[in-house]
């Protein structure tokens, strides 16, 4: 039994790789296509990557990533209004 279930494991952590991966190439593709670091951090952003992927994609930083995209919070996208300070 316990080798099935190492088995198993071995085997999810090989398709998350895979998907990882998969991901990437996608990301890649779908930034190439904008013209600036901003447009692409943007898009990904909205697609749902987290920061860190998103600057290994725009081979840029986590810090740029969220300093570009710190105004797409899910309130501006529905045209709601932001109240208070942060």
């Amino acid at each position: 039994m316990a080798k099935t279930t190492r088995m198993a494991k071995t085997t999810e952590e090989r398709v998350l790789t895979l998907l990882e991966q998969i991901l990437r190439v996608l990301a890649i593709q779908a930034a190439s296509e904008r013209a600036s670091i901003t447009d692409g951090a943007r898009m990904l952003k909205l697609a749902g990557l987290d920061n860190q992927t998103i600057a290994e994609v725009l081979n840029t930083t986590p810090a740029t990533v969220r300093t570009l995209t710190v105004n797409l919070s899910p309130s501006r996208w529905r045209g709601g209004r932001r109240t208070g300070r942060r």
